[in-house]
């Protein structure tokens, strides 16, 4: 009969003892070598001791080159952490304790990464003070783990933000569109009682002329009058469409030629405040598909509070870009410029800036102006700066398709 197995010595001491509590320097020696983190023992002066082969993994130094080390671990630090290590180690043999304080380290190959440091002070059973220890883990994916939590939470934030800005732009808009509806509303129904006796006054106003000849000396009066009431119609015609615009076919027309046109619209406004009208071309002209007296409109508009805004002698510029799918026609002006609390309102319908100047309107060109080129799928934009003058910049589509209902017809 065969002798039974033996099982090494090591083993049956280390079982034994364990079970008896009594657990050898052997063993203790075993559990600290094997363990994953890396950990080392320092003498109460701060003296490295004894360093567990772990340190290899991290760092590429062995433990025979780490008990060589004069400044260990500094030659396995990051410089900008020297400072950090050195005061955990004064603490350390001061008898303090900490854990988790991060640092980075460098590998032999260059290579650096995180580490959480703990350390605490050791003492025997009779209380005497053996030194202190370290524990260091690596915390390199925890650490870029939180980075990208951090990263994602900033990218949150921002589009929570962004949301926020754009519920509010949409909620201003809202309140905006509630305010126009009920102003359009109000500047139809106050345009459609005074269209009648509009109507009345300007038949009246034609027989009357007509038993005059020029050389009446009332006659400059009646051109007056006749000027006048053309006005009160144009500003009839523009309360109209700012609530219900009935909206023109599109047709293929270049720009360049209906601004030759509005540009001899306003040579007698031109003429009479000394104001230049300067148009500049980018690219060649390209025909639009767009509703040409909608644009006529909205560049009247823009050319003729250019030309208001500007003081005898200067210029208004107009320039026209071609993009694809756009095209921007931009009129500068130099004028006194628009103050920035002023220029949220200037689209408001019955706001005006130009309250002082005689035949200054009711504040309607701007409002329906945008409300035309919002319909196309267009834009107006604003770069004003106080002294220096305005840019109002209309930016229409290339193209504005025709309803479903007429494109079958």
């Amino acid at each position: 009969m065969s002798p039974p197995e033996k099982t090494p010595s090591s083993e049956i001491t280390c079982h034994d003892a364990f079970r008896v509590g009594a657990l050898s320097d052997g063993c203790f020696r075993a559990v600290a070598t094997y363990t994953y983190d890396w950990e080392s023992w320092h003498a109460p002066d701060g003296r490295l001791v004894w360093v567990n082969p772990a340190v290899e993994r991290v760092t590429g130094f062995n433990p025979a080159e780490c008990l060589a080390m004069e400044d260990y671990p500094l030659p396995m630090t990051v410089a900008d952490d020297h400072e950090r290590i050195t005061e955990m180690l004064e603490d350390a043999r001061a008898g303090g304790s900490s854990n988790d304080m991060e640092f980075q380290s460098v590998h032999r190959n260059g290579e650096r990464r995180w580490m959480a440091v703990s350390w605490q002070p050791m003492y025997n059973d009779a209380g005497q003070h053996l030194g202190f220890r370290t524990s260091i883990r690596d915390i390199t994916e925890r650490r870029n783990l939180r980075d990208q939590i951090r990263l994602h939470a900033e990218h949150l934030e921002q589009l929570v933000q962004e949301r926020t800005v754009r519920i509010q732009q949409l909620e201003r808009h809202r309140r905006q569109m509630e305010k126009l509806a009920a102003l359009g509303q109000l500047a139809a129904g106050v345009a459609h009682e005074i269209n009648n006796p509009l109507a009345g006054i300007r038949n009246a106003f034609e027989l009357i002329k007509s038993d005059l000849t020029p050389e009446d000396e009332h006659f400059e009066l009646l051109e007056l009058i006749d000027r006048e009431i053309e006005r009160i119609s144009s500003i009839i015609h523009q309360m109209y469409q700012l609530y219900r615009r009935s909206p023109q076919t599109a047709h293929q027309f270049e720009i360049e030629r209906t601004l030759s046109e509005i540009t001899t619209l306003l040579d007698g406004v031109t003429r009479k405040q000394q104001i230049r009208l300067q148009t500049e071309s980018v690219g060649p002209s390209i025909p639009v598909l767009l509703p040409e007296g909608e644009v006529k409109q909205i560049l009247y508009n823009l050319i003729r509070n250019a030309v208001q805004a500007s003081p005898a002698g200067e210029t208004v510029t107009i320039r026209i870009e071609h993009t694809t799918g756009e095209i921007r026609v931009s009129v500068t002006d130099r004028g006194a410029g628009i103050a920035e609390d002023v220029l949220p309102h200037i689209f408001e319908p019955f706001y005006t800036t130009k309250g002082g100047q005689p035949k200054s309107g009711m504040g309607l060109g701007l409002s329906v102006s945008r409300s035309l080129i919002e319909a196309m799928g267009g834009a107006i934009e604003v770069d004003s700066n106080l002294g220096q003058g305005s840019r109002f910049t209309a930016a229409f589509p290339a193209r504005v398709d025709p309803p479903a209902n007429e494109s079958n017809e």
